[in-house]
């Protein structure tokens, strides 16, 4: 069973960074895509950015394309989102989630707008103020 715990989230002004952090334990992360969501207030949760844990292949929204950038640890089984010149809208719950099939295939799908996992983290709240 993997868990996931997503850490970082705080509050900032408009134009400020946050690193997120999500630690992967339970399961072979090394098999996993990974990716980042988020849902704001009175929206829905949307995709972020992903990365493929076995060689890095990265996807992102394009809403935040060019300000956020996801990575992984191998060392310490985490996945971070480093999150630049952050604006009002960017402000929701932030979730990491896992899609089992560690290929380009499972990379694609965290795209999409019916993606579906049993693996979610709590979340962790990032506000910014205009």
């Amino acid at each position: 069973q993997v868990e996931l715990a997503e850490s970082g989230g705080g509050m900032v002004q408009a134009g400020g960074s946050l690193k997120l952090s999500c630690a992967a334990s339970g399961g072979t992360v090394s098999r996993f895509a990974m990716g980042w969501f988020r849902q704001g207030p009175g929206k829905e949760r949307e995709f972020v950015a992903g990365i493929l844990w076995s060689d890095g292949e990265t996807r992102y929204s394009d809403a935040v394309k060019g300000r956020f950038t996801i990575s992984r640890d191998a060392a310490k089984n985490m996945v971070h989102l480093q999150m630049n010149d952050l604006k009002p809208e960017d402000t929701g719950v932030y979730s990491c989630s896992v899609d089992p099939r560690g290929d380009r295939n499972g990379l694609n799908y965290l795209t999409m707008w019916d993606y579906h996992s049993d693996y979610w983290g709590q979340g962790t709240q990032v506000a910014v103020s205009s």
